[in-house]
């Protein structure tokens, strides 16, 4: 039988910053990269923050609720990085009119 944690470590903050890195990530992505290989990359990077995701949650030594940060950090990761493509798109689409 396992000892319980006398202070345990909020479960939040892996998941907030795996989703802090994919904003950093997506928004360097979409200022530095042109317009035709944006979308490659940040499939690219999104696959990197899924094992930046495992990483985290597994340094946090936690094995309770393993599943259910990992699938939030990466479905909040997944909503950011779509977000900021999504206003990289609109903002191509309103300078090619």
């Amino acid at each position: 039988m396992s000892e319980p944690a006398l202070a345990p470590r909020s479960a939040f903050r892996g998941m907030i910053a795996v989703w802090i890195a994919s904003l950093v990530v997506a928004v360097t992505l979409g200022f530095v990269l042109p317009e035709e290989d944006r979308v490659g990359w940040l499939l690219i990077a999104f696959g990197g923050i899924v094992l930046v995701s495992f990483a985290v949650q597994l340094a946090s030594g936690r094995a309770q609720g393993f599943i259910v940060r990992t699938a939030g950090s990466v479905v909040g990761a997944l909503m950011i990085m779509g977000a900021v493509s999504g206003v990289f798109g609109i903002a191509a689409l309103a300078s090619a009119l």
